[in-house]
């Protein structure tokens, strides 16, 4: 990689044409989406070239095998991701929806995560580190570089324009 010329594409450059399409295969069908097919081999890839730069790898080694545990490595994560995103949106539709009984909360993630996407980004950015990061109140505000007690207000004004722009269908201002 090195000292290659970039007009030649060097030995990394090789690799890459050869195992793509096989990368790409084996990522499509498992994840069902081209979008996400597509992200998940460019992550794929760049682990590669992460690998060879550190050292970790040889160039040598880096085989259409290699790259296809790399790409089962990067799916899986991918779910992990999923998983807890869709954890965290149920948590977030079960504070838009105010109900006594939490069993009869019938979710719509769809209609979850497009109401959080319509709140301002100070609100959306404050729930998402809260229920779908999970972090605590104090990393929160944290991260988002606010007091505990501003950061405390902001979430219960953020959970209050959710619940409306949930009960709207997301069609709603904020």
């Amino acid at each position: 990689m090195g000292n290659q010329p970039e007009t030649s594409g060097g030995p990394v450059a090789a690799i890459y044409r050869r195992a793509l399409p096989q990368v790409y295969g084996y990522l499509l069908p498992r994840c069902g989406s081209t979008a996400v097919a597509e992200d998940l081999t460019a992550e794929t890839f760049a682990a590669a070239v992460a690998a060879v730069r550190q050292g970790r790898i040889q160039t040598p080694e880096v085989t259409v095998a290699w790259l296809v545990g790399v790409a089962r490595h990067k799916l899986a994560d991918h779910w992990r991701r999923s998983a807890r995103e869709q954890r965290g949106l149920a948590e977030v539709a079960v504070l838009a929806e105010e109900t006594d009984d939490p069993w009869e909360v019938h979710l719509d993630v769809q209609a979850a995560h497009v109401a959080l996407a319509r709140l301002p980004g100070p609100q959306r950015a404050a729930l998402t580190l809260r229920y779908l990061d999970g972090l605590p109140v104090s990393e929160v505000a944290a991260c988002l570089g606010r007091s505990v007690h501003a950061t405390e207000t902001l979430l219960v004004r953020a959970r209050g324009a959710l619940r409306r722009v949930y009960r709207e269908g997301g069609s709603g201002d904020a």
